[in-house]
């Protein structure tokens, strides 16, 4: 997209239903590599992202169909290669998922270095030590990444840093391992539950996902399954933060609020009214009412149940046009402040 017009449009006004999480679909796609039978994924977002990992499962030799909009199957039932696609994946950082699927099912795989956003360093060094940790063989040839075990094997593991991408490889990976894999310091993210869902459904064996401790035994095999993708956290609390901005009173529906405490305490800090309706999880209805300019705010970003380093630059741009001061402290990301430059240019007084 080359260019955005916003045009003033006064307090807004109406429901959204939040589509199913980019987050949470892209490692549950690259799961289905660990098997030969068709699973089926519903409430898939029409994303770049989801885009590109169609077209990387389909070039390992997959067939993915959509069955209908927001639905797909896929069949990985012949892995053709086990070599990354360098343009695809230098278009989606996410692709990295993919080295653990590949590994425990193929036993081997070669991976071009990531692509992706810009907003910090990112390394992939926690993926590729578990991953080892487990009886890989992992060389840099260049800025390819060759990857090949025998069997990947069970082991202990302590994250440095409760990664993300990194806990999902790993949990794809172990799903196929010979024995027991405990991996320390997870990452908790609902993202990472419902990865842990998915592949129990598939007939993997985990606990503890919720706590920061999980353990996988090892199976044989896995089977097919069909999955309806989480509402979008990060999806619903920017839309939470338009109104909260601009003004009016919105509801969203399809996201569970237990997944968005952070984000609706800092609202109701700025001033929002927010009320909670209906049954628990994705079916309740998040109501807000904002009718003054956001008071101040305090935000520290963190892993979950922390505020969400995703929503940081969003919840910022409110504060721009917020009454009273703001102070946010990233403590994920270290180039995630570029927003910050860029309110600036508007006019924004922001100082780092």
């Amino acid at each position: 997209m080359a260019k955005i017009l916003v045009n003033e449009s006064g307090p807004l006004h109406g429901t959204v239903q939040i589509s199913g999480a980019k987050n949470a679909v892209l490692p549950l796609m690259a799961a289905t590599l660990l098997t030969g039978d068709t699973c089926r994924i519903e409430d898939v977002p029409d994303l770049a992202d989801v885009k590109v990992m169609r077209e990387m499962l389909k070039s390992f030799g997959a067939e993915v169909e959509e069955l209908s909009p927001g639905v797909i199957s896929v069949t990985a039932k012949e892995i053709k290669t086990t070599v990354g696609d360098s343009e695809l994946v230098s278009e989606m950082r996410a692709s990295t998922m993919v080295m653990g699927p590949l590994l425990a099912r193929c036993g081997k795989c070669v991976m071009p270095m990531p692509g992706g956003c810009s907003i910090g360093k990112r390394p992939i060094d926690f993926h590729l030590d578990v991953l080892r940790a487990m009886g890989a063989e992992i060389l840099d040839d260049g800025g390819m990444l060759i990857a090949k075990a025998k069997k990947l094997c069970g082991t202990t593991f302590r994250f440095p840093y409760p990664s993300v991408g990194a806990t999902e490889n790993a949990l794809m990976a172990a799903a196929l391992a010979s024995g027991t894999t405990k991996l320390l310091n997870c990452a908790r993210e609902p993202e990472i539950v419902e990865l842990c869902s998915f592949l129990r459904s598939m007939g993997a064996k985990i606990s503890g996902e919720r706590t920061g401790t999980i353990t996988v035994d090892g199976v044989e095999k896995l089977f097919p399954t069909d999955h309806v993708t989480a509402g979008d956290r990060i999806c619903a609390g920017t839309y939470l933060a338009a109104a909260a901005a601009a003004g009016g009173e919105i509801e969203i529906t399809g996201v569970d609020p237990v997944v968005l405490v952070e984000p609706l305490k800092a609202l109701r800090k700025m001033g929002a009214g927010i009320r909670i309706s209906g049954a628990t999880g994705p079916k309740a209805r998040i109501g807000m009412v904002m009718e003054r300019r956001p008071a101040g705010v305090e935000i520290d970003t963190g892993p979950y149940p922390g505020f969400p380093t995703d929503l940081q630059s969003v919840f910022l741009a409110v504060e721009a046009a917020g009454s009273g001061e703001s102070r946010f402290k990233e403590t994920v990301y270290e180039a995630r402040f570029e927003a910050a430059m860029r309110l600036a240019a508007f006019g924004a007084d922001v100082s780092l």
